[in-house]
């Protein structure tokens, strides 16, 4: 068997990682927090904990409830397939024994120290400085630097700002469960409601597709990020993770084949 890579978190972002290391081969474990958010829910094998199963450009993962149950995750891999563990503290890091653990939460702060003996440990985003609290940091912020791998110092800081229209953000006007009956990839026009939050409609900014939208029923907080509407309007691209997942997939691989200690142990 192949090498195993533990990522924590299974959002977009996470996802696009887990593919482009799946996609070589490698052994990929996901860890997830119980009732995990995310909006791009569509390329987010997050969602499996809540189905069970759910399969992101045709590559299926599985939840796996008990995080102790080695067998089962093995399993699991043996299928082919991406075990997603309900594990946010990440214990299963001291009986999966992996190569190396990848934190793609994107908490933008320090990681919590972890019981552990993989030979690397990957920061994505803020928060990450290496080799202070990780041996390398990936910058995530779109530009000239991302994807880049820094093994001395940290990314962009966070500036809290959308990238390109911040209008394409939805967000909750106030706290409250959120109710929708939108699918995602649904096409909308301007000022047509998508979602609602404690009763208070929340409306397309401008005319395209409803690239990603939390799950009905989530508990939002006020300014909490709810949904996210796409200009290009072509509802192809809700099923597909992003070229910037892909890129800071290729900086974790890169990461990964530059130390020749794992690198050697990588498909052995």
């Amino acid at each position: 068997m192949p090498a195993v890579v533990l990522i924590r978190g299974g959002g977009d972002l996470a996802s696009g990682v887990a593919l482009r290391l799946h996609r070589t081969g490698l052994g990929v474990v996901i860890t997830e927090l119980p009732e995990p958010v995310a909006v791009r829910r569509t390329v987010a094998f997050a969602e499996a904990i809540y189905d069970k199963q759910v399969t992101v450009e045709g590559v299926t993962a599985r939840a796996v409830t008990d995080p102790t149950d080695t067998l089962k995750i093995l399993n699991v891999l043996g299928k082919g397939q991406i075990p997603v563990l309900i594990d946010p503290e990440c214990t299963s890091a001291s009986s999966l024994h992996p190569l190396a653990i990848v934190d793609a939460r994107m908490i933008k702060q320090p990681p919590e120290r972890l019981a552990h003996r993989a030979l690397l440990y990957v920061g994505l985003g803020p928060g990450f400085e290496a080799p202070a609290n990780c041996h390398a940091v990936i910058e995530t912020v779109r530009g000239h630097t991302l994807g880049r791998v820094i093994w001395q110092g940290s990314t962009l800081a966070d500036t809290a700002k959308p990238e390109g229209d911040g209008r394409r953000l939805l967000r909750a006007p106030s706290e409250g469960k959120l109710e929708s009956e939108a699918r995602i990839g649904q096409h909308f026009e301007p000022g047509q409601p998508i979602a609602t939050v404690n009763g208070q409609t929340i409306s397309a900014p401008f005319a395209g597709v409803l690239r990603g939208l939390l799950r009905p029923g989530t508990l939002a907080r006020a300014g909490m990020k709810i949904g996210d509407l796409d200009a290009r309007d072509d509802p192809r691209l809700c099923e597909l993770v992003s070229d910037k997942s892909l890129a800071v997939g290729g900086g974790v691989l890169e990461v990964l084949l530059t130390r020749p200690e794992v690198r050697s142990k990588l498909w052995s």
